[in-house]
């Protein structure tokens, strides 16, 4: 018989989110895996926990060569607990690699749900939340970071993203180049913690107010692309395009029809546009 990996979703900032569950997994796990087992360290005096089983150190430097070892405890029948620092386990936190290995050799893998910074930001910035993707952190270096935002730039559902306060302001300003000065944002910050904030507003008015330095956990919400609507073209402009259309080889009624449709608008506006252009031309 194999083990089970559970990955448990820890507080974002007040400990008092703790899913109770997450509790009894830290008491009757064989196994811990922690991002830092300091921070592990003080979770568990706050909710009055001992653990139950040994606690090793999962990161970001060891995951690729602790990974085997934490597989061959869990073929060995034993109950795997991940946690990291705070949220969901392998959402832009260490995890992804043992959830992979664990599946490719049958391990039942479940999950103790608990806080997530990505879902609450989303339900507190007033954008909005039926179509949502999230794009983790954005890269540190100026042009990559513009690449991947351009990247980004025609994507319709709202995007969410962490980010390191100290980049905040030039993210947030590569934000308004990209998408548009006007694009909606919310910059929401030290989420369940006591200075929690939530900032709205156009990406150009949240550069400026990061401009002048903030603190903390942050988490950035964007407004997606708006969605193209018909083409707006005068009366010239109509005719103009029915006569590429004509000195191409298209009949007046298809050229009327394929202007129309491209335009948006019903056949006879564009007729008549022809019409009238014709009688004034004498």
């Amino acid at each position: 018989m194999t083990g089970t990996l559970v990955l448990a979703g820890t507080p974002i900032g007040d400990v008092a989110d703790a899913p109770p569950r997450l509790s009894k997994e830290l008491a009757e796990a064989d196994v811990i895996a922690a991002e830092d087992t300091r921070r592990l360290r003080r979770l568990t005096q706050a909710l009055g926990v001992t653990p139950g089983g040994r606690v090793v150190s999962y990161f970001e430097g060891n995951e690729s060569a602790r990974t085997p070892e934490l597989v061959e405890e869990l073929r060995g029948g034993a109950r795997v607990l991940l946690v990291t620092d705070a949220g969901m386990p392998s959402v832009s936190d260490p995890g992804y690699r043992l959830v992979a290995a664990a599946v490719e050799h049958d391990v039942l893998v479940t999950a103790v749900p608990g806080p997530s910074a990505v879902l609450t930001a989303l339900a507190l910035s007033g954008l909005p939340v039926d179509r949502f993707c999230f794009e983790g952190f954005l890269p540190r270096k100026a042009g990559e970071r513009l690449s991947r935002l351009r990247e980004n730039a025609d994507e319709r559902r709202t995007l969410v993203y962490f980010e390191a306060p100290h980049r905040l302001d030039d993210t947030l300003a590569a934000m308004a180049e990209v998408f548009g000065a006007d694009r909606r944002a919310a910059v929401c910050r030290e989420l369940t913690k006591t200075y929690e904030e939530v900032k709205r507003g156009p990406l150009a008015d949240l550069a400026a107010w990061a401009a002048e330095g903030v603190r903390g956990e942050i988490t950035v919400v964007v407004e997606g692309a708006p969605e193209s609507g018909p083409e707006e073209l005068d009366a010239g402009e109509l005719v103009r395009r029915v006569r590429i259309r004509e000195d191409a080889g298209e009949r007046r009624k298809e050229a009327i029809a394929a202007v129309a449709a491209e335009a948006g608008l019903p056949k006879r506006v564009v007729f008549d546009a022809v019409v009238a252009a014709k009688r004034s031309a004498g």
